[in-house]
């Protein structure tokens, strides 16, 4: 459930509003992270410098949980640990840590899960990164700077 909990102390990037995936009729869906309570926006969105997750719904396996030959694919995400089992306040019974692929791009990318021997997919975008540098001569917190 370490995944739910970093959904939900998702980042603060005050992004608007998107609607959530629409189901298939076979019940699936699949996307990358999930809005919360108090941040919209993050769904389909690589969020840089934070803990991002690929989800989805995945009927056929053993109650609430998704197959366990469930598996997610992106050109630009390496796949890590996968969790089968419900999220709570999130529609998906199949998650799995992602990174983003280092020299990747801004841009729109494909974002697919394999369930019960079908493909689905949904399309993320990746944001261009924010610039990090602090200027030369600006004062540094802890550095003793600003103290008079």
């Amino acid at each position: 459930m370490a995944i739910g909990a970093a959904l939900l102390a998702g980042p603060a990037t005050g992004l608007a509003q998107q609607s959530a995936p629409q189901p298939d009729p076979g019940g699936v869906t699949v996307q990358l992270n999930d809005d919360t309570a108090y941040e919209l926006g993050l769904v389909n969105k690589y969020v840089h410098g934070d803990a991002n997750v690929a989800l989805a719904q995945c009927p056929g396996g053993q109650g609430l949980k998704a197959p366990t030959s469930t598996t997610f694919s992106s050109p630009v995400l390496s796949i890590g640990k996968y969790d089968y089992g419900p999220l709570i306040g999130v529609p998906a019974n199949v998650s799995a840590e992602v990174e983003l692929k280092k020299d990747t791009a801004p841009g729109n990318y494909p974002l697919t899960v394999n369930c019960n021997g079908k493909s689905y997919t949904a399309t993320f975008s990746v944001p261009a990164r924010q610039v990090s540098a602090v200027p030369s001569g600006s004062a540094h917190a802890g550095d003793g700077s600003m103290a008079s």
